[in-house]
C-alpha cells in the first residue's frame, strides 16, 4: 500500500514539475500576454467649433480660459491664462448640446423614466466588438440602411454575434467628417427591423453607426424605439474600415455629467496583434508622451488652440 502511495505522489510532483506556476494576478498575465500587443485603432473623432451637428443644437464655442476670481500675486478675475505668466493654460468650452461629435445616448435622451449617462453601469467599459460592413451597398446607394439579411450574411462568415457585444454599422460614412457633405441627406441608417432583431434576438448591449442618426426615416423610428427601450447607442463612429468585422474588442468610455442626456464618448478598438491598422502599447507606450515641434497657440479665426 505505502509503494502505490508513494508511487501516487511520485507521478503527481513529476506532473506539478510539468506545469506552469499559475498566475499570481491573472488579469495582469493576460494584459502582458495578449493586451501590451494587441494593435488599438481609435473610433472617435475630436470634436470642434466647426463641425457637422443638427441645425437644431448649433455649433460648439472654445476660448482661452479666464480667471474667475482674483488671487493676489498671482491672477485678476477675467484675466487669460498664459504660459508665459501664469506657467499653465486652459481652455473653456461653450457645448449647446450633449449630442455633439462622437457620442453615446443613453435612453434618457428620449424618455425621462429611462437611464441617464451617468446611471450607466461599469460594465460598459470592455465588450466584443461586431463589424457589420455595407460600405460597397452605401457606395451605391447613399440612403442604404442595414438589414437583417446583412446581419444574416455577417453571421454566415463568422458565426452568430456574441450576446452582450457592440455591433458597428460600417458605410465609410465618417470619411465625410468634418466637411459639409457629412450632413448630406439621403445618409446611411439601420432599419427597425434589424435593431429589434439585434436586440431581441442577440441580445447586443448596443449598436453604433457613422452618421449622427440612426436612420433616416421622418420620426427616427430606429432611435424611438431604441430610447423607448432602455437601450443605448453609439454615433458619430470613425475608422471602422480599420478594424477586424470579428474578433476584436472595443473599450467605451464617456463623460459622465450628472443626470446627462449625451455622452461626448471615445471608442478604442482593441485588434489582435498581427492586425495591419492601430498601434501596440509597445510601440506606443503613452509615458512619456512626445513633444511636439511645434508649440500650442490659440488660433483666432479656428476658434480653438492649434500647433503652429
Amino acid at each position: 500500500m505505502r509503494k502505490v502511495v508513494s508511487l501516487i505522489v511520485v507521478m503527481m510532483l513529476i506532473s506539478m514539475a510539468g506545469c506552469k506556476k499559475p498566475a499570481r494576478y491573472p488579469l495582469w498575465q493576460a494584459y502582458n500576454d495578449y493586451l501590451m500587443n494587441a494593435k488599438y485603432v481609435d473610433l472617435t473623432h475630436a470634436f470642434m467649433p466647426n463641425q457637422p451637428v443638427w441645425p437644431g443644437f448649433g455649433n460648439a464655442t472654445f476660448y482661452p480660459c479666464k480667471a474667475g476670481a482674483d488671487i493676489p500675486g498671482y491672477v485678476k478675475k477675467g484675466q487669460v491664462y498664459t504660459y508665459e505668466e501664469h506657467g499653465f493654460v486652459a481652455t473653456a468650452y461653450w457645448i449647446p448640446t450633449d449630442q455633439y461629435g462622437t457620442q453615446l445616448d443613453p435612453p434618457a435622451h428620449w424618455d425621462a423614466y429611462m437611464a441617464t449617462i451617468d446611471e450607466l453601469p461599469a460594465t460598459y467599459a470592455v465588450r466584443p466588438l461586431v463589424v457589420i460592413n455595407i460600405s460597397e451597398k452605401v457606395a451605391q446607394n447613399p440612403g442604404y440602411h442595414c438589414g437583417i439579411a446583412d446581419i444574416e450574411e455577417w453571421e454566415k462568415k463568422y458565426g452568430q454575434i456574441p450576446e452582450g457585444s457592440v455591433v458597428m454599422i460600417r458605410s465609410d460614412w465618417y470619411k465625410r467628417w468634418p466637411n459639409p457633405e457629412f450632413s448630406a441627406f439621403p445618409f446611411p441608417g439601420i432599419t427597425l427591423e434589424a435593431l429589434k432583431f439585434l436586440h431581441e434576438q442577440r441580445h447586443i448591449l448596443f449598436h453604433g453607426h457613422e452618421p449622427l442618426d440612426t436612420d433616416s426615416t421622418p420620426n427616427l423610428e430606429g432611435e424611438y424605439w431604441l430610447m423607448h427601450n432602455g437601450y443605448c447607442q453609439a454615433e458619430g463612429v470613425a475608422n471602422l474600415d480599420k478594424v477586424p468585422e470579428a474578433g476584436a474588442l472595443i473599450a467605451i468610455g464617456f463623460a459622465k455629467p450628472k443626470g446627462g442626456t449625451g455622452g461626448y464618448a471615445r471608442y478604442i478598438a482593441i485588434c489582435p496583434p498581427d492586425w495591419q491598422y492601430g498601434v501596440s502599447v509597445k510601440e506606443v507606450p503613452g509615458a512619456p508622451l512626445p513633444k511636439y515641434d511645434k508649440p500650442l497657440v490659440w488660433d483666432q479665426k479656428a476658434g480653438m488652440r492649434i500647433r503652429k
